[in-house]
């Protein structure tokens, strides 16, 4: 199976929206996907619930799919938006100075697509 690991560092939802799009194109095509929320992108954790959003419904499908692997715990902390990480229960990833490690993914035979 291949395995894709998405990490998303730009906060623009034109971008993001392309992300989560591609990552349920890659689940139904057979891959094992992670999205991983990085840098700038932690900005975008609040908006993805709110009604209205044009990212809510596709997010949405993304955690049913359990496509969403985290956020950048350090990220959030300085951007602010760590509160509303956890109030989406979403897993916060430190393993690399606070920050999520792309060598951990490579290592599990990851390939890294970063946005």
């Amino acid at each position: 199976m291949k395995k894709v690991a998405m990490f998303v560092f730009n906060g623009e939802p034109m971008c993001f929206v392309h992300v989560l799009l591609n990552a349920l194109d890659m689940k139904d095509k057979g891959y094992e996907v992670k999205i991983i929320l990085e840098g700038a992108s932690v900005k975008l954790v609040p908006e993805l619930i709110k009604e209205g959003s044009p990212l809510k419904g596709l997010w949405q499908k993304c955690l049913q799919a359990d496509l969403v692997e985290g956020v950048c715990k350090a990220c959030s902390a300085k951007l602010g938006t760590l509160a509303a990480t956890q109030d989406q229960k979403l897993t916060l990833l430190d393993a690399m100075f606070g920050h999520p490690s792309i060598a951990a993914y490579r290592d599990n035979g990851f390939e890294i697509l970063t946005f």
